[in-house]
């Protein structure tokens, strides 16, 4: 028993030894840009006045907490995440279960409709900003004068839904990537004992294929969620977090601070709170995925 013990013992302390400069790295490649960003935090640092420094307490989270650009901003960020959320995941469902069927051609449009997920955000921003949503040359705006409408410009007049709109496009391939994964792994045996005994499309996609695609649409959330929450370059691209703030979230509010204001103080409290609620949408989600995988 000692000799297995002990055996163990070796076998563990090789085992941490190996793992020691892999973690180890990981350690510093995440604690120093944290630190640095909880040290810059509690400073005055702005980089028009070096003269301006020192410790600032907890002045930096007052400014900003007293400051109602930074509840607009968390505002727009969750209203955005949870839009694109629910378009992605519906439209995600719905597309998984058309490509799913036997058609002409499904693998070419299987091809076309994932590929805006490999396009680049900045990319895909001035694609929607000249060519789709432009109020003059715009696709949208032919087809509103097609249809005898007033074109609309959509970045001066809806720009947290234009937003929306880039960014849904931009992450409904992932959603439906994952989707179509786990809808092929149905057993085609359950569909087809359910069909014989009177289920129609609708019962067979309610009670069967929905309830097996629970798993997926919780992984398609937490992964999306993480992202979105860091969305920046379609909003630098189109509205600049305009009109006013009416597009400005919570990452593009820290840009603000730190390269336009050079509040570097500042703005590195506005990462804090970002990492913080960052964190606990993370606890939440994966509380939320574990007690689906349990199921």
């Amino acid at each position: 028993m000692q000799r297995r013990a002990s055996g163990r013992t070796v076998g563990g302390m090789r085992a941490l030894l190996l793992q020691a400069p892999a973690v180890s790295l990981l350690l510093v490649w995440m604690l120093i840009p944290l630190g640095m960003t909880l040290w810059f935090s509690f400073q005055r640092y702005n980089l028009l006045n070096p003269m301006i420094s020192g410790f600032a307490g907890w002045n930096n989270y007052t400014f900003l907490l007293t400051d109602p650009a930074l509840w607009i901003a968390i505002g727009n960020t969750l209203l955005m995440v949870c839009w694109v959320l629910g378009i992605t995941v519906i439209g995600g469902v719905l597309l998984a279960v058309l490509f799913h069927q036997e058609f002409f051609g499904r693998g070419i449009a299987r091809l076309l409709v994932i590929s805006p997920f490999f396009i680049m955000p900045t990319v895909s921003a001035l694609v929607w900003k000249n060519m789709m949503m432009h109020p003059v040359n715009g696709i949208f705006a032919w087809l509103f004068k097609l249809a005898g409408l007033q074109p609309i410009d959509w970045f001066s007049s809806y720009p947290l839904t234009s937003i929306v709109i880039i960014v849904s496009w931009e992450w409904l391939p992932f959603a439906l990537l994952i989707l179509l994964t786990a809808i092929q792994s149905l057993d085609d045996d359950q569909i087809e004992a359910a069909r014989m005994d009177g289920a129609g499309p609708l019962a067979i996609f309610w009670f069967i294929t929905l309830p097996h695609l629970k798993r997926a649409i919780s992984v398609v959330v937490m992964i999306e969620m993480i992202f979105l929450l860091t969305i920046f370059a379609e909003i630098f691209v189109t509205t600049s977090g305009g009109p006013g703030l009416a597009s400005t979230t919570l990452a593009y509010l820290i840009y603000l601070r730190a390269l336009l204001d050079f509040n570097i103080g500042i703005a590195s409290a506005g990462g804090v709170i970002a990492i913080i609620l960052a964190n606990l949408v993370a606890i939440f989600l994966i509380r939320t995925v574990a007690r689906n995988l349990e199921t």
